[in-house]
């Protein structure tokens, strides 16, 4: 984050924020064999639960960003859509490495749950990259407020798509990560 905000400058939203959690990349543990096979990536015991702090924190920008937009505010609904694309990329980047590169080496000699991850994996892709063309598509929503109708029934349909993903992920995919 303090790259961020080194490159943009930090927002008053974000020094009223809490403090993140520290990063899931740093706390590991150090025992060879919960390493996935073939990586150096460690098996980490608050994994999931970063990643559910991160949902929480999704679900809270794009609310405000609907609030925002709701209500007209074209400016706010801009700079909370810019908050939402730096989250999105940072959890999708920490899933996919952290995650999935970790289930699929550890699970993968199972070729239904390989499957299963692997299926997770792909979808989350083209979700992502859904997410990030609309992203793109209103990153400049503030100079182009007459957008902002569409802008909202773009972002509900974007909405029930990330509740549902966040649902199955946390129900289903999340609870195979374990040390094996």
């Amino acid at each position: 984050m303090f790259f961020f905000d080194k490159l943009f400058g930090s927002s008053k939203r974000e020094q009223e924020a809490p403090a993140p959690a520290a990063s899931p990349v740093a706390k590991t543990t150090t025992t060879p064999s919960s390493a996935a096979p073939g990586t150096r990536i460690q098996y980490n015991p608050e994994l999931i639960e970063h990643f559910k702090e991160d949902h929480s924190k999704l679900l809270k920008l794009f609310s405000a960003i609907h609030t925002f937009a709701e209500h007209g505010d074209v400016k706010r609904t801009a700079e909370y859509l810019m908050d939402f694309r730096f989250a999105l990329q940072g959890h999708l980047l920490t899933e996919n490495v952290r995650l999935y590169v970790y289930l699929e080496r550890k699970l993968g000699n199972d070729p239904s749950t390989y499957e299963l991850i692997h299926g997770f994996r792909h979808e989350m892709d083209a979700i992502g990259k859904a997410v990030v063309h609309f992203l793109e598509q209103y990153r400049e929503l503030e100079t182009h407020p007459h957008l902002l109708q569409t802008f909202i029934t773009d972002l509900d349909a974007i909405g029930k798509v990330l509740v549902k993903r966040i649902r199955n992920e946390e129900e289903i995919l999340y609870p195979l990560y374990a040390p094996v």
